[in-house]
This record gives C-alpha cells, sequence and structure tokens, in this order.
C-alpha cells in the first residue's frame, strides 16, 4: 500500500471515529446544523446562530436515535450555545492540547445534517494570538482552515490527523471565512453558560461615533476626529437639564435631575 493510500485510510478511520460525537442539532427551520458531545452527563456545545428555538431542541444522535434537549446558555459574541440531552449519546473526543495545533496541518471538518457523517479536508490556513469578535466576544486565538464548510456544518468539529477537536466550526463571526472557535474559548464560555446561562460582561452604555472636530479644537488637540456622544443608556434630556431612570424609576415618573445642559443656542 503506497504512503497515499495509508494517507488516505488513516483520514477515514480518523473521520469514522471521531464521529461518533458529532450530533444533528434540529434547531432551526431549514436544515439542521452540528453539535459535539461535549461530556459524559450529556453535554453538547454548538453554534449558536444555528439555534432558532430559545428553550428546547431535538438531537440526532450518532446510533440513530433521536433526543430532546435543553438549551442551557448561549453566547452570541462567540456563536456558542450548550445544550443538555435529555438521554446522553455519543461519545467524547479527545481534545487538542495548547500549542499542536501548526499552520499547514492537515485538517477536517465534520458535520452532520443528516443521519449520516459527513466531511470536508483541508489544512489550518492561520493560527494567531487572541481576538475579539465583531460582537466583543474574546476568543483565544484566531483560526481559520481552508476546509469547505457545507449547510449544516457550523457547531460541528475541527479535528486533526488524530482525530482530536481543534475547533467548533462556523461561518457567522466572519462572513465568507472558515472559522473554528478553538477548544480554549469553548471551554471557558461553555462552563460559564452551564452556571449562569449566558457570559457576564461590562457594559459602559455609551453610544459614540466619529466626527470631524472644529478647527480651533484640532489645532488644540493635535487630531482631526474625535469621537461624537450620541446617545447614552438610562440618561435622557427634559427640559435642557440631563437626567437619569434609576432602576426604581417607575413607568411615567420624571427621572431624576442630574445636572444642567448648556442654554441651546437660539436661532435669528
Amino acid at each position: 500500500m503506497s504512503a497515499l493510500e495509508h494517507l488516505s485510510e488513516a483520514l477515514a478511520a480518523a473521520v469514522q471515529s471521531a464521529g461518533e460525537g458529532v450530533v444533528r442539532v434540529e434547531g432551526r427551520r431549514r436544515i439542521p446544523s452540528s453539535g459535539i458531545v461535549w461530556s459524559a452527563d450529556g453535554l453538547v456545545v454548538t453554534a449558536h446562530h444555528t439555534i432558532d428555538r430559545r428553550s428546547e431542541v431535538q438531537v440526532g444522535l450518532p446510533d440513530g436515535k433521536a433526543t430532546a434537549a435543553k438549551v442551557l446558555g448561549r453566547d452570541p459574541a462567540t456563536d456558542l450555545a450548550v445544550l443538555r440531552l435529555s438521554t446522553a449519546g455519543g461519545r467524547v473526543l479527545k481534545r487538542i492540547e495548547e500549542g499542536q495545533a501548526k499552520v499547514g496541518h492537515l485538517a477536517l471538518a465534520l458535520g452532520r445534517p443528516g443521519d449520516s457523517i459527513q466531511s470536508t479536508l483541508g489544512v489550518v490556513s492561520a493560527l494567531e494570538g487572541g481576538w475579539r469578535s465583531p460582537l466583543g466576544g474574546h476568543i483565544e486565538h484566531y483560526l481559520q482552515s481552508d476546509v469547505v464548510m457545507y449547510p449544516g456544518f457550523s457547531g460541528g468539529p475541527l479535528i486533526d490527523a488524530w482525530g482530536r477537536v481543534v475547533g467548533m466550526n462556523t461561518s457567522a463571526l466572519l462572513r465568507g471565512i472558515a472559522l473554528a472557535i478553538p477548544v480554549a474559548t469553548i471551554e471557558r464560555v461553555s462552563q460559564a453558560l452551564v452556571e449562569h446561562g449566558r457570559i457576564r460582561r461590562g457594559f459602559l452604555g455609551v453610544g459614540v461615533q466619529p466626527a470631524r472636530l472644529p478647527q480651533p479644537m484640532e489645532d488644540r488637540s493635535g487630531q482631526s476626529t474625535g469621537l461624537l456622544v450620541a446617545s447614552v443608556e438610562g440618561v435622557v434630556a427634559v427640559n435642557d437639564r440631563l437626567s437619569y431612570a434609576s432602576d426604581d424609576t417607575a413607568p411615567g415618573e420624571m427621572p431624576t435631575p442630574w445636572t444642567t445642559l448648556a442654554p441651546r443656542a437660539r436661532s435669528r
């Protein structure tokens, strides 16, 4: 048997073995997505953007059986959701350790949008440090591959040639790019979702937008643009006074005065 035949057989064996830990997730009206069996007690991780229903979904197991699953939590910023199977099934897959993935390594995307496992082959094309998604989620590594993401592959695993999970495939974070959420991020976020149902993040509550500075201000500051505060959550202007609505402000009640705004300039 040639080296190429040995490689082909090894990849097929890796897909068959890892497929025992990949489930079908029926969380939306159109084609189902995929999920990864994450723990022996019935935890499954999948892609947030593929879950339309909020409380309960149907999951197809590798042995062909189906079971209900409760949505424990979801995080749009990392595109992760955690389910709890009512009947545990599937096999927990081995996960790659920190530093083992390298650019150029063979990678396989697995999905189960139907009854059987499906796979595409590629390589790890980019692997960089931590980054934030467009929605502000912290992701430990930027992990990109050139695998083909067929419909229903989101939520399934990206595995290496040994069948170990490198990350969870998603097509939602960056349009047109096959990204995988790395194992370290899945472990951190899934634990928080199990405990709290969501990810707790700091929120400033201020809406800003770029604005061109007037020439005198530009001369003093040495910069041509600044940030215009367009909105402040919980703060309103009433009769030229800046007021805030506290948590105990009743509907229809005037907010508490905070400070006075500068008088508006009248047109002549």
